[in-house]
């Protein structure tokens, strides 16, 4: 891909990530990205095979966490949790991880980016934590209660009032502690 098309492929993902942020995956346009980007929608199509694909391109979360081999063991919990409060409600919000988790109720893309997330990098992240044994489980075991928490947070409305971040930090960042460090039955 020559260095034109690769510069109008990353104006589409930039576009494309501010467009789904801004108005989820069913409200926005291929039209919309287009314009925004300053291209033929047709580039679409050619670069990305549609909107599901740029979808998926756009998506691509990489959730950076921190170094845990830093961290005190019996405070592995709370720092995720902390680390994804930063993510969602620090300087730089994550809009993409949201609207991932408010668009997978009903969308099989965004469903699926969200699984190969999970089983990429909080797998590997668990493995580097807790060993190759049941990591699969473990993450997902994680996910249940990031996700919970992401959803009840930011597609229900559950804020700091009905909820202090603090009790929120000990309370779940417990039972992630619990999947990652415990002998899972």
């Amino acid at each position: 891909m020559g260095r034109d098309a690769q510069a109008t492929r990353d104006r589409l993902i930039m576009a494309a990530r501010k467009a789904f942020s801004a108005r989820g995956f069913e409200r926005t346009t291929v039209r919309e990205i287009a314009s925004d980007a300053g291209v033929s929608p047709a580039l679409i199509n050619r670069y990305f095979g549609g909107k599901e694909q740029l979808f998926a391109e756009a998506a691509s979360i990489d959730l950076g966490f921190p170094d845990l081999t830093q961290v005190a063991r019996d405070q592995l919990g709370v720092t995720l949790v902390a680390h994804f409060f930063h993510r969602w409600e620090g300087r730089q919000h994550d809009d993409l991880l949201r609207v991932l988790i408010r668009t997978a109720a009903t969308n099989q893309e965004a469903a699926a980016r969200i699984q190969n997330i999970l089983a990429g990098q909080v797998g590997a992240m668990v493995e580097r934590v807790a060993g190759p044994a049941r990591a699969r489980e473990r993450a997902c075991l994680i996910a249940t209660q990031i996700l919970g928490l992401a959803y009840a947070r930011y597609v229900l409305g559950i804020s700091d009032e009905d909820v202090p971040q603090r009790t929120v930090l000990a309370m779940v960042g417990g039972t992630i502690q619990r999947y990652l460090i415990d002998e899972l039955p």
